[in-house]
């Protein structure tokens, strides 16, 4: 027994059907969870898991380093040379619409969260 369990003292026991443990484990492979416990503890007690693991998340960041790379380029280059062109300022445009749009994106999944 782990040091986590021996404060748990108290077991509760409730039966379920077929289709709703399909339910219940289909949720938790949503979440990415695989401890039964855990997750129907998380449950009781807070009625509700958030898995915050967003792809859209994850492409934003992306968005943003190379953003912030291209940025940093194009500043080094006005620096040295002193010269700005309009297809630099185009692909910044770009790349700035794309971080909106991934935004966008962020805010639409979260407000789906219930």
């Amino acid at each position: 027994m782990n040091k986590s369990n021996r404060h748990r003292e108290v077991q509760l026991k409730f039966r379920v059907t077929p289709e709703e443990r399909q339910m219940i484990e289909q949720k938790m492979e949503q979440l990415g969870t695989t401890n039964m416990a855990a997750y129907l503890r998380k449950m009781a007690i807070d009625g509700y898991a958030v898995n915050l693991e967003l792809p859209e998340l994850r492409e934003m960041v992306s968005l943003l380093r190379r953003s912030s790379n291209n940025l940093n380029q194009l500043t080094r280059r006005v620096h040295e040379t002193g010269r700005f062109y309009d297809a630099d300022l185009e692909e910044l445009r770009q790349s700035y619409d794309g971080l909106w749009d991934a935004a966008q994106k962020i805010l639409f999944s979260l407000a789906k969260i219930q």
